[in-house]
């Protein structure tokens, strides 16, 4: 019993599958044209559908929402009782109904052919009245669906969700859709944090752990140690000069032996340490960061040193990634 559970799930996973790629030998002259209706409408891209299509439609209108498209989705029953008033003549309308002969759907077609709003047919039969009806049509038929009985909308909604997908993708590459332009519209999401935030937001400022240049690695040593970051920051009279990090203190201690605590701490420091101002994306110092493998910057409010920002700080828990 078990066994069979699972190779029906199989099936079904396999089905879908060959539903999705079966899509590819579609993506013709007509879905170019598509893309460019999208990425040349001038008001917003309402997307349209009933039950099943309905979801599948909501699920498309926010993924082209989230790539800098202008869309909603907006159910043909709601259009009917004052929601048509949404629609203008520079909008663009995609249409899905697998049968391409939902009522409810084909009823509203005409409303928006009344005000001159070009439309976009998704359905799996080219012949049907929404294909009629459409100025550009996309073919979203599948050899069967999914289900053992072959009625349950699972494959044709799979490659319906997949091709909605394909629009978007498409999009971003014709739109020239940049990581920091879904940040912008996802300022709330993880992605937003990282690419819109600034170092001043994550960086450290309390108890900053400042040496001089002629202060002996005794004292050094201490500071370093009380503090969390790893290293000593080293100014001359309030100017960055170096830095020391508690590896350079270890092979110090090594090389030098006895005369390590009468050192000073120029002997040991980097001279040339490196920066960034509060005023950078965190994206940036990340990418700084990952490009010297290093785990630390010193942050600069012009020449004066005001914070330090580590990889843990910018994304608890992790290194920057990118």
């Amino acid at each position: 019993m078990d066994k069979d559970i699972i190779n029906r799930a199989v099936e079904c996973l396999e089905c879908e599958s060959d539903a999705i790629r079966a899509m590819i030998s579609r993506l013709d002259e007509t879905f170019l044209q598509a893309v460019e209706a999208i990425r040349d409408c001038k008001g917003k891209v309402v997307v349209t559908g009933v039950g099943k299509s309905g979801h599948i439609g909501s699920k498309i209108a926010a993924t082209l929402a989230s790539t800098g498209v202008p869309a909603f989705f907006l159910n043909p029953l709601d259009a009917y009782h004052g929601d048509l008033g949404m629609l203008s003549s520079e909008d663009l309308v995609l249409a899905i109904s697998y049968s391409g002969a939902t009522e409810e759907l084909l009823r509203f077609l005409p409303l928006i052919q009344a005000k001159k709003i070009r439309i976009i047919g998704m359905s799996g039969n080219p012949e049907s009245l929404l294909a009629r009806y459409s100025d550009i049509h996309l073919n979203i038929a599948v050899e069967r669906e999914a289900d053992p009985l072959n009625l349950i909308p699972t494959a044709s909604t799979t490659a319906t969700l997949a091709l909605g997908d394909a629009l978007a993708c498409a999009l971003v590459e014709a739109n020239h859709f940049q990581p920091t332009d879904f940040a912008k519209l996802h300022p709330g999401g993880d992605l937003g944090r990282k690419l819109l935030a600034k170092v001043e937001d994550v960086m450290f400022t309390e108890n900053l752990p400042f040496l001089t240049p002629d202060m002996p690695l005794s004292e050094a040593i201490e500071i370093v140690t009380k503090g969390t970051l790893g290293i000593g920051i080293v100014i001359d009279k309030e100017a960055l000069v170096g830095i020391i990090t508690d590896g350079d203190i270890r092979r110090a201690m090594m090389r030098l032996g006895q005369s390590f605590f009468a050192t000073q701490v120029e002997a040991i420091m980097s001279k040339n340490p490196k920066t960034i101002s509060k005023d950078a994306k965190i994206v940036e110092a990340g990418e700084t960061m990952n490009h010297h493998s290093i785990h630390t910057l010193i942050v600069l409010d012009e020449d004066k040193v005001c914070g330090v920002i580590d990889s843990f700080s910018c994304l608890p828990g992790t290194r920057f990634y990118h």
